[in-house]
């Protein structure tokens, strides 16, 4: 994965874009299913179709973004409004998931355009995932090894105090190392205190975005999101943390390091 992926986001464009689109649209895929196993009745083809215009028009028509939104608002609702006059009672329960696939995965996912479009997108994305991958990886070897105190015993009963701790730690301080080799190595204008800010931040909040996805399973009563990629689950399990990190990194450094 690696070895499509790096490249795709080193050469940006429409290598990028088919990359993350392909990402988002089997995520929001696989959380259709999901949901269809609690007996509920999403629109697979609102839901992932509707994705998919989000993401071509925050990618190529920004300025026409908000109007398609809210006609696949109207659109969703019509349909599924359809749907309980021909019989299907739980049909308001599933407009609203319905739309909110179009908008956790489709609207939150197009950060992740955007994040690779600002200028220097390149260091940004690399700064802001980065400092999310390391979190990860440190909250998971130093949790399974020293974690006694559960986080969130009902969503993720293995994830631990300690290791989420860790991961704050680890993921901020390298954000700070990283900001200081994206300064020297390609001119990313930041300073070391706000690569520690933004690693801080995100660390602290993107593990909601772990929490959230395990909520979703945990209802329907599923471990992975799907088995599609070996040993790992499925598209979902891997960009749940991606969402939040893309969406709030994008409004810190437009808003605060480069607004």
């Amino acid at each position: 994965m690696a070895a499509i992926g790096i490249p795709a986001i080193i050469f940006g464009g429409v290598f990028y874009f088919l990359l993350i689109g392909f990402f988002i649209l089997m995520a929001a895929w696989e959380y259709v299913k999901i949901f269809e196993k609690s007996s509920f009745a999403p629109s697979m083809v609102l839901t992932v179709g509707g994705v998919l215009v989000i993401l071509l028009s925050r990618n190529y028509f920004p300025e026409a973004s908000i109007g398609l939104l809210t006609g696949l608002v109207l659109l969703a609702m019509t349909f599924h409004l359809f749907a309980f006059e021909k019989g299907r009672d739980a049909a308001a329960t599933d407009f609203t998931i319905t739309l909110g696939g179009i908008l956790y995965l489709g609207w939150l996912g197009a950060y992740l355009i955007d994040l690779r479009s600002l200028d220097q997108g390149l260091w940004w994305f690399f700064l802001t995932l980065g400092s999310v991958w390391i979190a990860d990886s440190a909250a998971y070897f130093i949790g399974s090894k020293f974690g006694r105190h559960k986080l969130s015993p009902r969503l993720s009963p293995k994830k631990s105090w300690e290791g989420y701790f860790a991961g704050v730690v680890f993921g901020t301080l390298s954000s700070i190392g990283l900001a200081v080799a994206f300064q020297s190595w390609g001119g990313l204008q930041v300073a070391w205190w706000q690569g520690g800010l933004l690693g801080l931040v995100l660390t602290v909040f993107t593990t909601l975005g772990d929490l959230g996805e395990s909520m979703i399973k945990r209802q329907a009563g599923v471990k992975d999101s799907s088995s599609i990629i070996p040993g790992h689950g499925g598209f979902l399990d891997r960009i749940d943390a991606w969402l939040w990190a893309a969406a709030i990194g994008y409004f810190m450094i437009n808003g605060l390091f480069i607004g």
